[in-house]
């Protein structure tokens, strides 16, 4: 791989959405924030953990309103740059909408990062909102202690298309958009040891993988048989899955020997490379998963693997599954496939080898 003068990743405790607080954290902190009752027009609020909020402006138009940063999880800083915008992006696509334009979020350590290197960031957020069709339109910089990159993002939506992730339904299959694997590439890259073409490989996956904008899920919205949908980011599969559940109110089955994973992810998840984020993750929520017994620790690990600019999880109803693998498929997901199913129970996880 390319050696560049600065390391962004050694600069960073953490990377991508690994950086995220754990779910754990994270409710326990929103536990006693105040419900939005008071606001009609705020149709997606903080109540179901969605991946943006949505605010009504008029029978046919709502905003969509999101934010996300990170530190780096590459040291290539374009590279960054195009992930943490695709990443931030997503949270409105996942919600069915389209963004309009994005105010830039960036904090950097002076001192250590020549500004050459954060042109550089900027420019790859740029051009991943270019791809996305806007600008960005301004923003908001910082002297901090690590590198962070990341937008906040308006959307529009119409009010009745609304993706949530609480609204599955008894019967609903289930689809994952992109394959998993992005922190366990990320952790074997970190560690230097692996040789230099399997590093140009895993890299390459990582980053194709990483800056695919989710634009799907704003086709999805008009599937009617689609009633669910959430991007699968820093809390790994089982977290986000596990979002869909409570706020649907139904429990998941999910096959481990259907899911999409990035090419060489296995053989690295055996050594085993994993995030201090998978870790997090399970003892957060493993107590909501029933695990088949026959799954091995580096299956776990997988399930819980942050992902940063992740996938679409989708829950539709059996006789649109096709429509929606089809969208996924056109879309360029060529790896999207169905990984289980939706079912009456209390709100949890099942996974099967």
């Amino acid at each position: 791989m390319v050696e560049f003068e600065t390391r962004l990743t050694a600069l960073a405790h953490g990377g991508g959405c690994g950086c995220k607080l754990s779910p754990a954290v994270l409710r326990e902190l929103l536990s006693g924030m105040p419900l939005a009752q008071a606001f009609p027009d705020l149709l997606v609020g903080i109540e179901t953990g969605d991946d943006a909020a949505v605010y009504r402006i008029n029978d046919r138009q709502a905003v969509v309103a999101t934010t996300d940063f990170f530190m780096p999880i590459v040291d290539d800083p374009f590279d960054f740059g195009r992930i943490a915008a695709a990443n931030a992006l997503s949270d409105v696509y996942a919600m069915g909408g389209k963004p309009l334009l994005a105010l830039a979020i960036l904090g950097m350590p002076l001192g250590k990062i020549a500004p050459e290197t954060v042109r550089k960031i900027l420019a790859g957020g740029t051009a991943i909102c270019t791809a996305a069709g806007i600008p960005v339109a301004g923003g908001h910089s910082i002297d901090s202690p690590e590198p962070i990159y990341g937008l906040a993002v308006i959307g529009l939506v119409d009010p009745n298309r609304v993706l949530r992730n609480s609204g599955a339904k008894s019967g609903d299959l289930l689809i994952l958009s992109k394959p998993l694997g992005v922190g366990v590439i990320s952790a074997a890259l970190k560690s230097r040891k692996l040789n230099a073409q399997d590093e140009r490989s895993l890299y390459t996956s990582l980053v194709d993988s990483t800056t695919r904008l989710n634009v799907v899920g704003h086709a999805l919205a008009s599937i009617t048989e689609v009633h669910a949908v959430t991007d699968v980011t820093g809390f790994g599969l089982l977290g986000h899955g596990l979002e869909m559940c409570r706020g649907s109110k139904l429990r998941a089955h999910i096959r481990f020997d259907a899911l999409p994973l990035l090419d060489g992810v296995v053989e690295l998840a055996r050594v085993p490379y994993r995030t201090g984020a998978a870790t997090r993750n399970w003892a957060s929520f493993g107590a909501e998963v029933t695990l088949d017994p026959a799954m091995a620790d580096w299956q776990r690990d997988l399930l819980c693997d942050p992902q940063t600019s992740g996938g679409l999880l989708v829950a539709v109803a059996a006789d649109g599954a096709e429509k929606v693998l089809a969208a996924l498929r056109a879309a360029g997901f060529d790896k999207a496939a169905t990984i289980g199913k939706m079912f009456d129970g209390p709100p949890g996880i099942e996974v099967v080898e």
